[in-house]
């Protein structure tokens, strides 16, 4: 299938990539001429423009946008709108706040072009690992779509089958939904994202308390040194709170058991904020992801060691670098 892409970063790049390898054409599009570059070496067709990438493919298109949230995925989407002709579908790959996928839906249909929003997660490691996706969109889209989203998920793998799945929608054993209409894609990757923050941060907490196990505040017989990296990666063999992000921990805290690379300024990058605003439509309490974001917040004006675990994980997954000002201000 011929897909275009547009935007090459952490994800995008390795998600034209993926599709490459497993016999799909694609036509790329980056304001970073040496990205296009990269990925055309690769075997994608670069093109010099967004109204150059929509003239090389073929109709019916469909065009996947992978840019961060907000005003340039707002600018690309309204220039597909004038640029595609009616079937035409325009994606949305990035983490966009899902009451934009609603509006700009709407905007769309005006036109008879399609939208379809896919909440992705798997970071940099989706080339190798695939892509878990939660795509939101018209039935009959999202199925004309399926080779793509069957190419990026990661599959069966060696995930044990969950028991009494029978006559259930098999996509999800694969790694990816159907959601529902336009909106939900992004509705339930928020959620996840919101889930992340939480689980990131009883991680970083748990591993900050076993670090200051040996505090002089202890009494002298009860104090104890422990090997932060050791406790990681036997968490990892058999334990119930085992999980990837465990995996990632065990991988920092191997190669720097203090974490000193890490100043623990800890972004945000929206999805939990709008959690919370969804919890708070809904009246549901949400006490552990509340926190989680709080923690956020505080790490940007006070580190702890929790907060340092937490931006190794971070960069684990995503490769999210702290900001440079913060690097800056540490005291030599």
């Amino acid at each position: 299938m011929q897909i275009g892409v547009i935007g090459l970063g952490r994800m995008g790049g390795n998600i034209t990539r993926r599709l490459m390898q497993n016999g799909h054409e694609a036509v790329v599009y980056d304001h970073d001429a040496k990205a296009v570059a990269a990925v055309s070496r690769d075997g994608a067709t670069g093109a010099a423009g967004v109204d150059k990438l929509v003239k090389a493919l073929r109709p019916p298109r469909a065009v996947w946008v992978m840019l961060p949230a907000g005003k340039i995925t707002e600018q690309v989407i309204e220039q597909l709108g004038g640029l595609l002709d009616a079937d035409d579908i325009v994606l949305d790959g990035g983490n966009t706040f899902w009451r934009d996928d609603i509006r700009r839906a709407k905007m769309l249909r005006q036109r008879n072009i399609h939208h379809v929003d896919v909440g992705t997660s798997g970071g940099i490691w989706g080339l190798e690992r695939g892509y878990c996706m939660m795509i939101g969109g018209a039935k009959e889209i999202v199925e004309r779509l399926d080779p793509i989203f069957s190419t990026l998920a990661p599959g069966l793998g060696n995930v044990p089958r969950t028991p009494g799945r029978n006559g259930r929608d098999p996509r999800a054993e694969r790694g990816y939904i159907h959601a529902g209409p336009n909106g939900a894609g992004h509705f339930v990757k928020m959620v996840h994202n919101g889930i992340e923050y939480g689980l990131m941060q009883a991680y970083a907490e748990g591993l900050d308390i076993l670090k200051n196990a040996g505090s002089e505040t202890r009494p002298e017989d009860s104090r104890f040194a422990l090997d932060l990296a050791d406790i990681a990666e036997v968490w990892r063999r058999g334990s119930v709170i085992s999980s990837w992000l465990l995996d990632l921990t065990a991988q920092a805290l191997a190669a720097d058991d203090k974490l000193e690379g890490f100043e623990g300024v800890v972004e945000d990058s929206g999805e939990g904020r709008w959690t919370l605003m969804a919890a708070i439509e809904e009246a549901v309490p949400a006490d552990v992801l509340s926190a989680a974001l709080f923690t956020r917040f505080r790490s940007r004006r006070e580190h702890t060691f929790a907060e340092k675990v937490l931006s190794a994980m971070r960069k684990g997954f995503g490769a999210h670098v702290e900001p440079a000002a913060a690097r800056k201000a540490k005291p030599s």
